[in-house]
């Protein structure tokens, strides 16, 4: 199934990639999906999405799990905001906070002075940037690279904190007038020397987008994350958002684990929410 995975992935980084060749220099401002807010956030895919300079946004997520990012460990939902800030020469800048709330028991210290209820609180923060790898922004196809590094702050409660290096292949590909099928392939571990190479964390990503109307919005994802010794852990999410103003979304998402409960530190239904906004709104 790993293999199945990453070949389809490979599969559609290289139509987009050869569509990207064909596609005339235009840029797509008047687009639906230019002028429409795409947050990085409802699901684990981030979008090749990227501000032009001088743009904010702000996604912002409730009980979402995140098995690729600094929280994914616990197997706990949590909250999580990120900064966006559109830079020059198609860059774009990013800083990611989570934070998750205690479970009952928390205060309680083990014999070893660890918290008993495990981390909670304000987690590492994730620092990166999004690099426009196709020529031109905005087109109905694109690729971007995002790097990514999670510092050593957050709460005492986290234990072995240690900088953690990572970064993403996203790839987009428009489908006619009204769908997006975005895929995103991912690494991240902890620290620099080569032994963790071989400790790291994979990720693989493929998502739909379509209109529900005017102002609504549906999108169905599926992922995996995986280690060298670890097998698949492939999970779904979906939702639906509403949209009153371009730079306006709210979001209701579902999702769940399809591994077997000893495979993932985390299983069953999780409901969550969020919102986006972006500067300008219209």
């Amino acid at each position: 199934m790993r293999k199945t995975i990453l070949l389809g992935l490979a599969v559609l980084l290289s139509a987009a990639t050869r569509t990207l060749a064909q596609t005339e220099t235009i840029e797509y401002k008047d687009s639906p999906f230019v002028r429409q807010i795409r947050p990085d956030r409802s699901g684990q895919t981030i979008t090749t999405n990227m501000l032009y300079p001088g743009q904010f946004q702000v996604d912002a997520t409730g009980n979402h799990h995140d098995p690729f990012g600094p929280t994914g460990a616990l197997g706990r939902p949590a909250s999580t905001g990120v900064l966006r800030v559109g830079f020059f020469n198609t860059i774009e800048l990013r800083a990611a906070q989570s934070y998750v709330a205690p479970l009952p028991g928390a205060g309680r210290t083990t014999p070893d002075g660890s918290p008993a209820a495990g981390p909670a609180g304000l987690a590492p923060l994730t620092l990166g940037a999004k690099f426009l790898a196709s020529s031109t922004q905005n087109s109905r196809s694109q690729v971007v690279v995002l790097a990514e590094m999670t510092m050593q702050n957050g709460d005492k409660s986290f234990p072995n904190k240690i900088l953690e290096p990572g970064g993403r292949l996203l790839v987009s590909q428009i489908i006619g007038n009204n769908f997006r099928l975005e895929s995103n392939l991912g690494f991240r571990q902890r620290g620099f020397r080569a032994a963790d190479t071989k400790l790291g964390q994979y990720l693989g990503t493929l998502a739909l987008h379509g209109p529900l109307g005017r102002q609504f919005n549906f999108f169905a994802e599926g992922y995996t994350t995986w280690r060298q010794q670890q097998k698949l852990a492939p999970s779904f999410t979906s939702g639906v958002s509403w949209r009153p103003y371009p730079g306006l979304r709210f979001d209701l998402t579902a999702g769940s684990s399809l591994s077997p409960a000893s495979a993932v530190p985390s299983k069953g239904l999780t409901v969550g929410g969020g919102l986006s906004f972006r500067l300008p709104l219209h």
